[in-house]
């Protein structure tokens, strides 16, 4: 079966997401109010604009959390950490760390072999003197909301209190922001690099499992856009209005390109770079009209694709 599905390189999605009332992403709070998160951008004219932000750690981190969801149900290798989505991760396996070999690259054998978290989301091994990276297969970008397409209002909340009056009764008062708009995503995978040990330049991981990691990330990647979890979901979980944009895949060694969703034009420039890269069809661009579209075609893909192998000899 796996020999009919074409190898990925790599996948990128540029896309503008609009949401609406939400508060994914917020810095704290001043007295009683909750203050948002904001970023300066600077337009194609060179004007400054303040705009309302998600931060890319809290799009990857969802992306984590619908992975780690999707492996235990299909009971993939998980360390003891990531086996209950501990912070630590890694570090919260003793057995892995008591048997930690010396070499930098049996490490990271010993690590993608455990853990298929550890393998597409990247973590450091950071024990005593040493220090061991392993990179994430994911890269999002800051999700930026458009210049004048985006808003923030604070609303007025009291918390409800049964006792209305009487001596010592309360019912404190608080701000919570709410942001509405059109955000610019960006995001790049790294395929190939799933069970790839960066040090050793070898595959570790077998090309079944590196099969089911493939398609259980890539799932995990179309979760994140249809359910994007953070703060505040309880009472204000987002109103999801629309994804439009590309998906660009790479079936040889090439970058899937990007351009911002910033620009207006991004899906020509995107497609332009494609054909300017490539001209024996390695570089397939979907473009996407509305979230179902982008649905359709990320399931088309989990589907008829298996991860690029970097090297067909050795390793």
């Amino acid at each position: 079966m796996s020999d009919n599905l074409k190898p990925i390189y790599s996948l990128s999605i540029c896309g503008r997401l609009t949401l609406e009332l939400h508060s994914l992403n917020n810095e704290g709070g001043e007295g009683n109010q909750t203050m948002t998160r904001t970023v300066a951008v600077v337009d194609t004219a060179g004007n400054v604009h303040k705009v309302n932000a998600i931060s890319g750690d809290m799009f990857k981190h969802i992306q984590a959390e619908h992975f780690y969801l999707l492996a235990r149900e299909n009971r993939m290798a998980l360390c003891e950490g990531c086996k209950t989505f501990r912070a630590d991760r890694i570090l919260g396996d003793s057995e892995f760390l008591r048997a930690l070999p010396d070499s930098d690259a049996a490490a990271i054998n010993s690590l993608l072999t455990k853990c298929a978290l550890e393998d597409t989301e990247g973590t450091l091994i950071a024990r005593g003197a040493r220090s061991i990276p392993r990179k994430s297969v994911a890269e999002f970008s800051w999700v930026v909301g458009l210049p004048e397409k985006v808003r923030t209002e604070s609303y007025f909340h009291v918390r409800y209190a049964q006792e209305r009056g009487g001596q010592g009764v309360t019912q404190p008062i608080f701000h919570r922001p709410a942001s509405s708009g059109v955000y610019a995503s960006v995001a790049n995978f790294e395929l190939a690099r799933i069970g790839f040990n960066d040090i050793s330049q070898t595959y570790v991981v077998a090309e079944d499992e590196r099969l089911k990691r493939h398609r259980t990330f890539l799932r995990s990647v179309l979760h994140t856009y249809v359910e994007p979890a953070g703060a505040m979901r309880n009472t204000q979980n987002p109103h999801i209005l629309n994804f439009e944009g590309v998906v660009t895949v790479s079936y040889a060694v090439l970058p899937a390109p990007t351009i911002s969703p910033l620009a207006d034009d991004y899906k020509e420039q995107v497609q332009a770079v494609a054909k300017a890269l490539d001209s024996d069809g390695n570089l397939k661009v979907h473009t996407f009209v509305n979230t179902a579209e982008f649905a359709a075609i990320m399931q088309q893909i989990i589907q008829e694709t298996k991860p690029y192998r970097l090297f067909a000899q050795g390793g």
